[in-house]
């Protein structure tokens, strides 16, 4: 393993045909501990063997959206029904630290939030680099940092304000580190192959290779091991690829095989249709599959957001996960996990209290315990929370199903079918009102402000709202435009009704020097009034806004 001194390595002549990662950003304090030429190789040995597979997958996914596009929904793969058949194969399921998932929090990797999640009590923390960050360079680095000292026992923080924070838990919840989705780049390191061609590193290599370069070997020794969760993923062959580059970094720092765990999440709707496939191609590394429920939201629309009025949701608030597609969604992925002996790990309620507002803390909590009941009801066996203060109602829930049992991988569900069309049949039959269009609005340009500012999870309106979130909110409106749909009320909704919201919602929000709401205004209108669809809001606000030099 590399020590931590060892200065950044830059580019030579005499390199310039060699495969190589450059750094491209500023180097500040401690980011060579991290950029060290040892983890920088390992970085160009991943983009070297494994980038054009990635480049071929993002393809299958523009391919698979046209087809949906033009009238061609998707199904269970008939190539693939021998392994949905063969009922003797099993993953290897949890890992040590894995065994007892009922209460997870999520959150980013800056080190208060970082502490304050290693202090929660939860069973295991969502380290996110994901859609809970704000992918600047100081929080893609600092945030490597801080999971090196939290692993090793060795993390503080100071904040501004002079307050002290430390982890004080005598046990803390094993860290399962998740990295950026394929489609996003980072370009503050820079790829240069065999033939010369320059491209910017993949932020999912990245983000992966740095912190289980730097942190798997002091993670086994812990007694845990090296474990992610999996973002985004539309096909086993995806799984595949994420298996494969496992099993090259098992190799490349002599661990032995199937010591790195994955957690899965099923956000997409082409993943709905390939659980079990995913499952197979990652058997020797996957512990289990999560139902990333607001990103698979924001699948749904994406995918169907120009085959007319049936495809159309509601308000956002309307989508409930007890409406029958993600009924059928949830309680699917639930059967296939347990059929395979993988743990089955619910998703996010957006609820979350506020300690000076007693009135919304009690609402919170009951949402959430209504949430979690049913999660453990159906079989899950265990899910996400966002706040600290939500970890004993969604615990509580859970020890009533499981009580002294870790888990209930042995619960078998053959009372689920799950038809291609129940996972397609999205009418709810509820309005589009005037406030949740007013909303969608209020809500995407109020995060995307945020996140421009570098804060990737943000509490908006009593909810906890992400990426994931703010892509609902945006894609929505893009399709109610493009659909020809107007409000309970009677007003069509358009580009100069919206156009009318923007300029109200900068009305109303408070200004102050520095903020970003004219830059967030900006990405909106073209995210969600555009001609086109962006695939993710944040490819365009990325290589607009977050791109530093030295």
């Amino acid at each position: 393993m590399p020590t931590r001194s060892t200065p950044v390595s830059r580019p030579t002549a005499t390199a310039a045909r060699a495969p190589q990662i450059e750094v491209t950003g500023p180097i500040r304090e401690r980011y060579d501990e991290i950029l060290t030429p040892d983890a920088l190789a390992f970085l160009t040995a991943l983009h070297s063997r494994f980038s054009a597979r990635r480049h071929d997958r993002l393809a299958d996914r523009m391919r698979r959206r046209f087809e949906i596009g033009n009238g061609h929904d998707p199904q269970f793969r008939d190539d693939t029904a021998h392994i949905r058949d063969d009922s003797e194969w099993q993953v290897a399921g949890a890992g040590p630290g894995l065994e007892d998932r009922r209460v997870e929090i999520t959150g980013p990797t800056d080190p208060k939030m970082t502490i304050n999640a290693l202090n929660s009590g939860a069973k295991v923390w969502l380290a996110d680099q994901e859609d809970a960050t704000s992918p600047t360079w100081k929080n893609v680095i600092e945030g490597q940092l801080s999971l090196f000292d939290a692993i090793r026992g060795q993390l503080q923080f100071t904040s501004s304000e002079g307050k002290s924070y430390a982890v004080t838990a005598e046990q803390t919840p094993t860290i399962v580190m998740r990295p950026r989705g394929w489609h996003l780049i980072e370009k503050h390191l820079r790829y240069t192959d065999r033939t010369g061609r320059a491209m910017d590193a993949s932020g999912s290599l990245v983000d992966f290779g740095l912190y289980f370069f730097h942190n798997a070997q002091q993670l086994i020794e812990n007694g845990v091991g090296p474990y992610f969760y999996i973002a985004k993923l539309e096909s086993s062959e995806e799984a595949k690829l994420w298996d494969d580059i496992f099993t090259f970094s098992e190799q490349y720092i002599g661990i032995p095989h199937g010591t790195i765990r994955a957690t899965v999440l099923i956000e997409t709707l082409p993943a709905a249709f390939e659980m079990e496939e995913i499952l197979f191609e990652m058997r020797d590394h996957i512990a289990g599959l999560n139902a990333g429920r607001w990103d698979y939201i924001f699948s749904i629309i994406k995918n169907y957001r120009g085959r007319g009025a049936r495809f159309v949701l509601p308000d956002r608030s309307e989508v409930t996960m007890t409406v029958p597609f993600m009924r059928a969604y949830t309680e699917l992925l639930v059967k296939t996990c347990h059929k395979r002996g993988a743990f089955a790990i619910g998703g996010m309620s957006a609820f979350i209290p506020n300690r000076r507002d007693p009135e919304v803390t009690e609402r919170a909590f009951e949402k959430v315990a209504a949430d979690k009941k049913r999660e453990a009801g159906d079989g899950f066996d265990g899910t996400w929370v966002a706040h600290p203060d939500l970890i004993p109602v969604a615990r509580a829930e859970f020890d009533a199903v499981l009580g002294d049992r870790p888990n209930q991988v042995d619960r078998q569900r053959p009372d689920v079918r799950v038809r291609a069309a129940d996972l397609i049949d999205v009418h709810i039959g509820r309005p589009i009102t005037a406030a949740g269009v007013y909303g969608n609005v209020s809500v995407a340009i109020r995060y995307i402000e945020a996140w421009l500012r570098g804060l990737g999870a943000v509490a908006i309106d009593n909810l906890m709202e992400d990426a994931a979130t703010a892509e609902i909110s945006r894609s929505q409106i893009w399709q109610w435009i493009h659909q020809d749909r107007s409000t309970e009320e009677g007003t069509p909704i358009t580009r100069d009704y919206v156009e009318g919201l923007i300029t109200q919602v900068l009305d109303e929000v408070e200004r102050s020097e520095g903020d970003r709401f004219d830059d967030a205004a900006t990405i909106f209108r073209d995210v969600a009034l555009g001609q086109e669809f962006p695939a993710f809001l944040t490819l365009p606000a990325y290589a607009r806004f977050l791109t530093e030099t030295d």
